[in-house]
């Protein structure tokens, strides 16, 4: 597989709205394979097609829990609950950070590598990288759901 760059706050693209995958082909499997890698070398628990310049209904997420690696085609969210006030940052805006709000647990639907339908749900991090990268799919960053009086941080770079 091969690495992909990721696009950054200045790239017109993270503003697209992607559109929804109908080929479950060979071109797709590659493509899920490189996000994958890109996704484990920038370090990060996920990652939208959007964000390597692709426009399509394609997130990856691992965020270290339960759920382990996720491929997410045609995601869409049919349940959500609760509230989580936390920090947030993205892989396509390095060296900030931003306390959001999103629900503390969710529901999704979403289709696997080779078309089929599955349902998930999780809580806590996993809710909040769920919701994170499918507002990537719509043309929203993190820092459009900044919790009311909270403003961008700048972190150092590691």
């Amino acid at each position: 597989m091969a690495l992909r760059k990721i696009r950054t706050q200045e790239d017109e693209i993270l503003k697209k709205i992607s559109k929804p995958v109908t080929a479950f082909d060979a071109k797709l499997q590659i493509l899920l394979g490189d996000m994958k890698d890109t996704l484990t070398k920038a370090d990060g628990v996920g990652l939208a097609a959007v964000q390597i310049g692709i426009l399509r209904r394609i997130v990856v997420i691992d965020v270290g829990d339960e759920h382990g690696y996720m491929e997410l085609i045609n995601p869409e969210i049919t349940e959500r609950g609760g509230e989580q006030r936390e920090s947030e940052g993205c892989l396509s805006l390095p060296n900030k950070t931003g306390i959001t709000l999103r629900p503390m647990w969710v529901k999704f639907k979403a289709q696997d590598r080779n078309g089929n339908w599955y349902e998930a749900e999780g809580e806590g991090l996993f809710a909040r990288c769920v919701c994170h990268e499918l507002d990537h799919l719509d043309g929203v960053v993190f820092t459009q759901r900044l919790a009311p009086g909270e403003r961008v941080k700048a972190t150092p770079h590691n």
